[in-house]
């Protein structure tokens, strides 16, 4: 599996590492309110650990961008959502619905559907070079 395939992996799974961290973090915190709130939530390492772990998805995030177009990129993030169902009902024994799995299911159904009609513009003959480019044209094309 080639490094940028395991960016995209990365993404979601840090963004619910994420996630599990602040749930772990703001249990911890219980009815702490004002500046004293502040303080422990600094002091938490579960609440140190989201903070981390959001800082590298952002640089792993940033790689994934500077390498995919912005519209193949941004559904990965969609894989979050379940992800995230999926850790509440297995870590923290959180109920699941049937409307969250049919939701989950449309959710993967839309991301593949997209990654899929991704390859498909990207394969083949270029769509801009047979009916122009929507972009605008610099100068030097002319």
């Amino acid at each position: 599996m080639s490094s940028m395939r395991l960016s995209w992996l990365a993404v979601p799974v840090l963004n619910t590492l994420f996630q599990f961290f602040v749930k772990h973090g703001a249990e911890q915190l219980g009815d702490a309110t004002g500046a004293g709130w502040l303080w422990q939530a600094l002091a938490s390492h579960w609440i140190l650990a989201a903070i981390a772990v959001e800082i590298a998805c952002f640089f792993i995030w940033m790689n994934v961008l500077s390498e995919l177009d912005l519209s193949r990129a941004f559904p990965l993030s969609g894989i979050s959502y379940v992800l995230i169902i999926a850790t509440g009902w297995l870590v923290f024994g959180e109920p699941v619905v049937g409307l969250q799995v049919i939701g989950s299911g449309l959710i993967l159904t839309g991301v593949w559907l997209i990654a899929g009609a991704s390859r498909e513009a990207t394969s083949g003959d270029d769509w801009h070079e047979k009916r122009g480019s929507l972009r605008p044209h610099s100068g030097e094309d002319r």
